[in-house]
């Protein structure tokens, strides 16, 4: 086995064990969880933070995310491929969430290098924006068969759809139960009213109008 590829195995051995307690986490947790002597560990990372900060940079991978989209047959319906691609999203940012939060519950810092830049696993760490465009720039193509039937940009939907599953995500935090990935793509395409229709700019009768009159 290679370096990384142990630096791999152990980073995905230690993945779960961050959801759950944080940078609490101990390398003789990780090495128990990976089937390794702790001394492995400390051969394969110097310490606990760079070990921390490589697992981070391994959650925020959106390789697998890509290919599961890219794989997503274009003779579905719209509303079908964009459920798929909205169920793989929601999985990918469920995974870095769940390690994401209890670290900066405990304001872990990934280590800086001598001259104050950041390493490369900080770096990926605040990378997630980056990741998320990625995952855009796919969704995108997905819906890009469809631009002749949209009012906006297929690159701007796809931004507004991932937004969509962003807000949902805050109604969880609220208490809410999370939307099924296709409820979502159907408010997304159709609205939230029962036609679908825009809404109408008559204003009802005995309403004031736009220049401040009364309709009769």
């Amino acid at each position: 086995m290679s370096v990384e590829q142990r630096r791999d195995a152990i980073a995905q051995a230690t993945l779960p064990l961050l959801a759950e307690h944080g940078a609490d986490v101990t390398t003789s947790q990780i090495a128990r969880a990976a089937g390794i002597a702790e001394g492995t560990v400390f051969r394969a990372f110097r310490d606990k933070q760079e070990l921390i900060g490589y697992c981070l940079q391994v959650a925020l991978r959106v390789d697998p995310e890509l290919d599961r989209i890219a794989a997503i047959s274009p003779d579905l319906p719209l509303a079908e491929r964009l459920a798929q691609a909205l169920e793989t999203i929601t999985g990918y940012q469920t995974r870095v969430w769940q390690v994401l939060a209890p670290l900066r519950q405990a304001r872990f810092q990934p280590r800086r290098d001598e001259d104050g830049t950041d390493t490369d696993e900080h770096a990926e760490a605040k990378g997630p924006q980056a990741q998320m465009q990625r995952l855009a720039g796919a969704t995108t193509e997905l819906i890009r068969p469809d631009a002749d039937r949209l009012r906006i940009p297929p690159e701007r939907a796809a931004l507004l759809l991932i937004g969509l599953m962003f807000a949902d995500r805050i109604s969880e935090q609220l208490g809410e139960p999370l939307t099924p990935p296709a409820q979502l793509v159907d408010l997304f395409l159709h609205g939230v009213t029962t036609t679908g229709a825009p809404p109408t700019t008559t204003p009802p009768t005995g309403g004031p109008t736009t220049t401040g009159e009364r309709t009769p």
